[in-house]
């Protein structure tokens, strides 16, 4: 679907940067590069105005490194320097203040706070809310603002957009009539998509195969789960990830959600400082090509406490296995 944010969206969240004298731009916790792209490409902008600008992250304690390529990284900073008062708050690709994690803080002390985001389920906790849900990427959103703006987009720029709309769309699996368009646009400033698109999506040490075939391993399948739909299910507990990076352990969801004969595919991911405490990430597909009967599993995560995409969501929680597993199951019976 083409992305139509409302042009006195634009028009808000262009007013508040445009007076915004200091700013502080966060990102959500365990990063991805739709956040991150956000962020930097934001900041960049802004650096340029010569408004002073951080961009932060409560957790990991370092970015990720398929992100370090990304233009504007001289811009983050640690979770101990975000000043507690500032102009304007912007928080990117968050859907509720709870991804902020410890940094969550820090909006009691903005005089503004500025939310751009895509997902449905944003609970608008911003002074200023821009949430476009048929966007492509919160970086797709950025575009438009920029255009709004009068900011060109070029090649650092485009580079940080790109990144957050090639994670999101997953490669363009899951393109909109619009997505090209913008992918055509940022890619004629001249940046490399393949070169960015294969170090954010297609590199991995060689840990992740020994980490991923552990895992793998215990998959688990269930039929009947979601009316019939089918699960796919796997657990990455702490003593599989080993020195293994986040992203690679965010990445086995794009696995085993290739499972045929299961139209929903969940990772249940071990705390490396926590025992028992999980984050849960959900897809869901459609049966055939043009059915969109895919389970929104936005709405299951909902349920449990999280949110997200028709197609894509995910939530926290605390307890053993079996538990968790039974939980979700019977959150994903049909009403």
């Amino acid at each position: 679907m083409t992305a139509v944010t409302p042009a006195a969206d634009l028009a808000a969240a262009v007013q508040v940067l445009d007076a915004a004298e200091s700013v502080t731009v966060l990102c959500h916790v365990q990063p991805d590069a739709d956040t991150v792209g956000s962020g930097l490409a934001l900041a960049q902008v802004l650096h340029r105005r010569r408004v002073p600008v951080r961009v932060s992250f409560a957790a990991p304690a370092e970015l990720p490194v398929s992100m370090r390529s990304l233009p504007g990284a001289e811009h983050l900073v640690p979770p101990d320097r975000v000043p507690e008062r500032v102009d304007l708050l912007v928080a990117v690709d968050c859907g509720s203040a709870g991804r902020l994690g410890a940094l969550a803080d820090r909006i009691a002390g903005a005089a503004t706070t500025l939310v751009l985001d895509h997902h449905r389920s944003n609970t608008c906790f911003g002074t200023v809310n821009v949430v476009d849900p048929t966007a492509e990427s919160t970086t797709a959103l950025l575009a438009r603002i920029f255009d709004a703006w009068g900011v060109p987009i070029d090649r650092d720029i485009a580079h940080c957009l790109f990144a957050g709309l090639v994670t999101d769309t997953g490669s363009f699996k899951w393109a909109g009539p619009g997505t090209h368009r913008l992918a055509e646009r940022l890619l004629a400033t001249g940046i490399d998509g393949a070169g960015i698109t294969r170090t954010l999506m297609d590199t991995h040490p060689f840990g992740w195969l020994r980490m991923l075939s552990r895992v793998l391993d215990t998959a688990r399948i269930d039929p009947a789960a979601a009316g019939g739909a089918g699960l796919v299910s796997v657990f990455v507990r702490r003593e599989d990830i080993g020195e293994v990076r986040s992203e690679e352990v965010e990445s086995v969801i794009d696995v085993i959600r290739t499972t045929a004969e299961a139209a929903i595919a969940v990772v249940f991911k071990e705390s490396r400082a926590m025992p028992e405490h999980w984050t849960v990430s959900l897809r869901s597909r459609d049966s055939a090509i043009g059915t969109a009967d895919g389970v929104d599993v936005a709405e299951v995560a909902a349920r449990l406490g999280g949110g997200g995409h028709r197609y894509a969501a995910g939530y926290t929680a605390a307890g053993v296995p079996e538990e968790l597993l039974a939980a979700l199951i019977t959150a994903l019976e049909p009403a």
